[in-house]
This record gives structure tokens, C-alpha cells and sequence, in this order.
């Protein structure tokens, strides 16, 4: 080939995204915040591409499929949680103090993570893999560690004797709510946007909302 002809030679054709310059936390901080905005089935590689500004071909490569990226992110969204619901339900030998401490906090958690909040609210409602894989890696750890004061509650007549499901359901529905905010805009305009008001307050608020229906006083 002529020096002419080199000279005229294309450079090779890239992807339309460069490389990302993102961080990890950053990658699967916009994969969160894409499922919970989309949902799992309409949340394309392409998509999740675009937003990353990446290559198609990104997500496959790093992470092996949608679904394994799917994983890595609510790994990423949940880690610790549990380990911080442990070291409240060490802090008490009193199982009502016990299990109040850890509905605070798993109030606040939820308050503060919306977007992983509207992931568990929309897999909830769909059996599936990925709803498999929540109630194994966090759902169940979460229920186990309280079990066990809630039985002993129970049975001393501080909570009443109803089902698990019902009891999960007044414990972690109304925290799955606190990702509600634009209902909650509508309801009460004069506090809106909600999502700017003190989460932790608004957390607070709704938990001893619960706790103090669900959980009578020590009998005398």
C-alpha cells in the first residue's frame, strides 16, 4: 500500500460510547435507579447502556447478563442493612425496646433509599427469580433476626396472635410506602415535594405510628 493510501485509511469504527469514566458505585447507582424507574422486564441492555453511556455491549462484558447486573446492584443497594438491624437488636435485652429499635431503623432505611424501595415493592408483587433472590439474601435474613422477639411478644400478649404474613405486612408495608412521594405530594400539597422534607422525621414519625398500635405495653 502506498504511503497515499495509509494516509487515506479510516481509523477503526467505535462504539458510540467511549469506555465509561464512571466508578462502581456510580454504575450501580444508575442501574437502581433505572429498574426501579422502569422495571426489570422494560429496563433494556440498551437502556441501561444509553444511561451509562456506554457500549451495548458493556453491561454483557462487566457483568455477564441483565440479570447478574440486576443481582450486583440490589447487592450493592442492600449491603450492611443487616448487619445494622444485628447491632440493634443487640443493644436491648428488652424485646419490645428490641424490636422497636429495629423498626426505626429499617423505617429510616427505607425513608432514605427510595428507588430500592420501589425495586421491592414492584418484585414483590411478581413471583419470580429475582423475588427468590431477595426474600434468600435479605428478606428472610431480616424476618429471622426478628422472629424470634416478635414469638416471644406474642406470647407474653404484647403483640397480637395473628399470621406472619399479617405481622410482615403492618411491619414493612407502611415502610415500603415512604417511597410513595408523589402521592404523597397530592395528599398534603402544603409539605410538598416530600422528598425534600426530613426523611428521617418523616420515618420517625410513621414508625411510632405502627410500633404504638402493634405494640402493647409490658403487662403489670
Amino acid at each position: 500500500m502506498t504511503d497515499a493510501g495509509r494516509s487515506e485509511a479510516k481509523p477503526p469504527t467505535r462504539g458510540r460510547y467511549a469506555p465509561t469514566q464512571l466508578d462502581e458505585q456510580e454504575i450501580l447507582r444508575r442501574g437502581l435507579e433505572t429498574f426501579a424507574e422502569l422495571g426489570y422486564a422494560a429496563t433494556t441492555v440498551r437502556e441501561l447502556a444509553r444511561r451509562l453511556e456506554v457500549s451495548h455491549n458493556f453491561i454483557n462484558d462487566r457483568y455477564g447478563s441483565k440479570g447478574d447486573f440486576w443481582r450486583a446492584v440490589v447487592d450493592f443497594a442492600l449491603l450492611g442493612a443487616q448487619t445494622k438491624f444485628d447491632r440493634r437488636l443487640a443493644e436491648s435485652r428488652d424485646d419490645g425496646e428490641r424490636l422497636r429499635g429495629v423498626i426505626v431503623q429499617l423505617y429510616r432505611l427505607s425513608a432514605n433509599a427510595s428507588a430500592m424501595n420501589r425495586l421491592l415493592t414492584d418484585e414483590s408483587t411478581r413471583d419470580s427469580d429475582r423475588l427468590d433472590y431477595l426474600h434468600e439474601r435479605f428478606i428472610k435474613p431480616f424476618w429471622d433476626s426478628i422472629e424470634p422477639a416478635i414469638g416471644r411478644l406474642v406470647a407474653a400478649g404484647r403483640i397480637p396472635r395473628v399470621s406472619s404474613h399479617v405481622l410482615y405486612t403492618a411491619i414493612t408495608g407502611p415502610a415500603l410506602a415512604l417511597a410513595h412521594d408523589p402521592i404523597a405530594d397530592r395528599l398534603d400539597p402544603a409539605l410538598a415535594p416530600v422528598a425534600e422534607q426530613d426523611r428521617n422525621s418523616l420515618a420517625d414519625a410513621l414508625s411510632g405510628l405502627v410500633l404504638d398500635g402493634l405494640l402493647r405495653p409490658p403487662v403489670q
